[in-house]
């Protein structure tokens, strides 16, 4: 179920009107999509920043646009203020419900490897993938269970459980999860009081031998 979310139309698209929309707590944005002309507006931050962290970035919004209409959207982009750490602009993409579109999907490890307790190191090289679903049907999350997972093993793409609902876009072949062996260090104390004892002269012995 799309959760609903308030809006204002935005005139007035100069620079101060952007500053004072800003000061009240408001996020310039926009809405678009392929059918939609591209509208301007301004929502409420704190909303917007809940719903995103309550539903995910990829919640379907129900935006209902002060003097306009409805639309079912996603958050496509956004725009921060690295020194302020607030938004500073949104996009608003229009979906149809019926229609398969592709999304980003964070990929989550659950479970403890076999070959992590036995002393190996799991590594995980890929954090997102791209699936294709309608957009009520998008994840939240892309669990991987590492459980069974012992030194040497890989799992990939290809071994994620099919889901009626989405299709992982990604080469099959793509690695998620790894459990490689732990790297072993050599002990340079030791290798050092090898290497330092003096080596035998020739002839040393024979000498000794001849007194």
């Amino acid at each position: 179920m799309a959760v609903t979310l308030s809006a204002k139309s935005r005139e007035n698209l100069k620079k101060s009107a952007t500053k004072h929309i800003r000061k009240e707590g408001l996020v310039p944005g926009v809405v678009y999509g392929r059918e939609e002309a591209s509208q301007p507006i301004s929502i409420n931050e704190l909303e917007l920043v809940k719903t995103v962290r309550d539903e995910g970035k990829n919640a379907i919004i129900s935006l209902n646009v002060e003097g306009s209409k409805s639309f079912d959207v996603m958050l496509h982009d956004y725009q921060m203020d690295p020194i302020k750490n607030e938004l500073t602009h949104v996009d608003f993409f229009v979906v149809n419900m019926s229609e398969e579109l592709e999304a980003t999907v964070p990929v989550q490890v659950v479970g403890e490897a076999k070959g992590a307790k036995e002393g190996g190191v799991l590594q995980q090289p890929v954090f997102e993938l791209v699936v294709s679903a309608k957009p009520k049907d998008i994840p939240e999350t892309i669990e991987i269970d590492v459980s069974a997972l012992e030194i040497g093993d890989v799992l990939t793409v290809a071994d994620l459980p099919k889901d009626a609902n989405y299709r992982v876009v990604d080469d099959s072949d793509s690695t998620l999860a790894t459990v490689t062996a732990p790297t072993v260090v050599e002990d340079t104390d030791t290798a050092d009081a090898e290497g330092s004892a003096e080596p035998e002269r020739v002839g040393e012995k024979k000498e000794e031998a001849a007194e």
